[in-house]
């Protein structure tokens, strides 16, 4: 199956887990939440900026922190990293969690094997490389070789591999680079045969994979922006390319440019008989126009399948001359149809897997079955079905968790895929779709013993009376006095499911008595269509809703207390922390907004902002959407004089998806009207972006700094000195 990733690339998913233990305070400790300490934030400069929206005035003061090139800039920012560093080395157990971390960190871990002319491939890291490493070995039990190491990209960790392709006869791997965790990559092609990486060099890449047609493929790609514009402009005119090896970037065809649409994205992907090349466009991240050419037939125009962006279209496969479609068009929990080329038409679309009580997540093939992944009640289930759309059983899945994959080909009976939940490790199993069975194929072994610990589900009433499913996980047998360290995590938005997955970063909150919970609110994805509507634009106060009231749930059962309570999310989950923050201060002791969008009245108008409309509203679409977004904006919504909640902002300055000023701006404001004994600090992260391919080195740094932030905070330190581990 050829992996439709696009227009999850184009929201905001990137989420992070986390988690904690007990020992005594010190003086350290306890100096900084004395009521009488009085904390010197570094002064910011306030100007006289202005913007007027449908008649109403918005002071935007903090305007000059969007220059991130600025010297003003930088020096704010060394500024404000100086005093939060400066907070966190007086975290007596500070070291000791990283320690821990590394430890819980160092094991093996495998990707899902995958097949390709006849070898078998498949990602390792030994433990604490910054980098996966790819390898290639010729049996399943045979010795591996090492295909491609991106720690060799940089020094110190810090370029990653972003999307890679390899060419149908297995000669060539079409790999993309990440600079410091920036969304560009910059593309090149490796000989497999020769081992020798080729002179081919393609720049300015975002949002693409490499969709291989013969000896070359399909990319899309923007134009080159201008010297310091990279991490902020608005990216505008996204351009199909064919490229064929050994040629340069300039000598590539362009395949297609919409010059009347400059805000449409465009991606490709080719089938895997390499006979049919789908076109995806797009205006946001929900909803898409579909076409397809037949690359058999020389200079065939794209032929159009939809042409409006009500629905979403995606293409997995074809069946001769039908492509086999995923959509939620007129099927909300998604459906799978077949679409015949000569007839394309919706009067002749085919129903082939009609849409069901459970959203369908995904469509891989394997031999001659169709592996149906769907999710219920935010967890996975699989289907299995025949080619022709016969139901022929469920398989059984380990417990409550999430599977994805699966690795294998319509050719080939075996695939693999991988399990996970908030207590096991990523495992790996090997399925025979011909017998129908699954076997672990590699587990992970790590210093953490799952088994003392356990996950349930529960479903808790939102404002409205919505039942929303929550994930609680903790040791067993956890008292429940309303005094545990209770981290709750959520996300909301961009059709996203958030599904249990494992953090190695949480067993550091499980280990000391803590819990991880996950609110799977109102705009996610995790039972379709109307789900996701019920939490965008003027709805869009429910995802708030369902998260302030899953904090009351935990409090109102005695999980935890305010005093006991962190709330942290990333990207969309950072609006999220802000707005709830903002909203209801009394209820949280910590908050942890990561790399979010904070200011809803200018968010599109930076990178591939404006492609978050369809979940947000703009501030110049209509009055009703401008109030809206300003009764929620995090920067617009802090009240001088309240207390918050003890605050760690953390973003980084290659961050070109969620761009830092928005982060800049929103503690600028907090360190303004915040009053009180809780520390309201920002930790900028350098040679880093959202969060995807950052280095083991940077992720342990980081968590090592946000745990310690929030069980200080709580009055609740660690001490893995005398931790027993066994």
């Amino acid at each position: 199956m050829k992996k439709l990733f696009q227009f999850t690339l184009l929201g905001l998913l990137l989420f992070s887990c986390n988690s904690g233990q007990e020992g005594n305070l010190s003086e350290n400790d306890n100096m900084q939440t004395d009521k009488n300490n009085v904390y010197n934030y570094p002064e910011t400069t306030k100007e006289d900026v202005v913007d007027e929206y449908f008649g109403v005035k918005v002071p935007d003061p903090y305007r000059w922190l969007e220059d991130d090139n600025s010297t003003a800039t930088k020096n704010w920012v060394r500024k404000q990293n100086d005093m939060t560093f400066g907070y966190l080395d007086e975290i007596s157990f500070r070291d000791e969690i990283a320690d821990r971390l590394k430890e819980v960190w160092n094991y093996e871990k495998y990707s899902t094997p995958f097949k390709k002319n006849g070898k078998y491939y498949f990602f390792k890291n030994d433990g604490l490389q910054n980098q996966s490493v790819l390898y290639v070995q010729d049996k399943l039990d045979g010795e591996p070789s090492m295909v491609l190491d991106p720690n060799t990209f940089s020094e110190d960790g810090s370029s990653s591999l972003g999307s890679y392709s390899f060419s149908e006869d297995g000669r060539y791997l079409a790999y993309g680079v990440s600079v410091g965790g920036s969304d560009w990559r910059t593309v090149y092609v490796k000989d497999l045969k020769t081992g020798k990486t080729l002179a081919d060099k393609l720049d300015w890449i975002k949002f693409s994979g490499m969709s291989w047609k013969d000896d070359g493929f399909f990319y899309s790609r923007y134009s080159e922006p201008k010297e310091g514009d990279e991490l902020s402009a608005k990216n505008d005119f996204h351009q199909v390319f064919y490229h064929k090896v050994n040629t340069t970037q300039a000598d590539d065809q362009l395949v297609f440019l919409d010059r009347s649409n400059p805000e449409r994205n465009f991606y490709v992907n080719t089938t895997e008989d390499e006979r049919f090349l789908s076109l995806a466009a797009s205006e946001s991240t929900s909803g898409n126009a579909l076409y397809f050419r037949d690359l058999d037939k020389k200079d065939q125009d794209f032929v159009p399948v939809v042409e409006g962006f009500d629905s979403d279209f995606w293409v997995i496969d074809n069946f001769g001359d039908n492509l086999l479609v995923m959509t939620n068009d007129e099927a909300p929990n998604m459906r799978v149809l077949l679409i015949d080329t000569k007839r394309p038409g919706r009067n002749d679309w085919k129903e082939l897997i009609p849409e069901s009580e459970q959203k369908l997540q995904s469509i891989d093939l394997v031999g001659d079955k169709i592996m149906a992944t769907y999710i219920k009640d935010a967890a996975s289930m699989v289907k299995v079905f025949s080619e022709s759309g016969r139901f022929l059983n469920e398989m059984k899945l380990p417990g409550l968790g999430q599977i994805s994959g699966f690795s294998g080909k319509r050719k080939d009976p075996v695939a693999f895929f991988s399990y996970t939940s908030f207590t096991q490790p990523s495992t790996k199993y090997k399925y025979d779709s011909k017998t129908g069975k699954s076997e672990v194929f590699k587990a992970s072994k790590m210093d953490f013993n799952a088994d003392e610990y356990e996950t349930k589900q529960v479903f808790y009433k939102s404002n409205d009376g919505t039942q929303i499913p929550m994930f609680i996980t903790h040791r067993k047998g956890l008292k429940m006095d309303g005094n545990n360290p209770t981290l709750l995590y959520g996300y909301g938005g961009f059709d996203i499911s958030i599904l249990p997955s494992f953090s190695i970063a949480n067993t550091i909150l499980l280990e000391n008595g803590g819990i991880y919970a996950v609110a799977n609110i109102r705009g996610g994805g995790e039972y379709g269509k109307k789900w996701h509507e019920a939490g965008t634009k003027l709805e869009k106060q429910n995802v708030f809703n369902d998260f302030i009231s899953a904090a009351e749930y935990l409090i109102d059962q005695e999980y935890t207390s305010p005093d006991k309570l962190a709330i942290e999310g990333r990207s969309n989950g950072g609006l999220l922390v802000g707005a709830c923050m903002t909203q209801r201060p009394d209820l949280f002791k910590v908050a942890l907004p990561a790399v979010g969008v904070m200011d809803m009245m200018r968010y599109h108008k930076f990178t591939i902002g404006k492609f978050w409309a369809t979940d947000y509203g703009t501030s110049d679409e209509s009055e009703a959407q401008f109030k809206n977004l300003l009764s929620y904006s995090p920067v617009h919504n802090i009240r001088p004089g309240t207390a918050y909640p003890a605050t760690l902002v953390t973003t980084a300055d290659h961050d070109d998806r969620v761009v830092p000023a928005h982060s800049f701006k929103f503690i600028s404001a907090l360190q303004e009207g915040h009053q009180g004994a809780n520390p309201v600090l920002i930790r900028v992260d350098v040679d880093a972006g959202h969060g995807a391919g950052k280095s083991t080195e940077k992720q342990i740094e980081e968590r090592a700094d946000i745990l310690s932030f929030m069980f200080h905070n709580f009055g609740t330190p660690v001490n893995y000195a005398t931790h027993n581990k066994d």
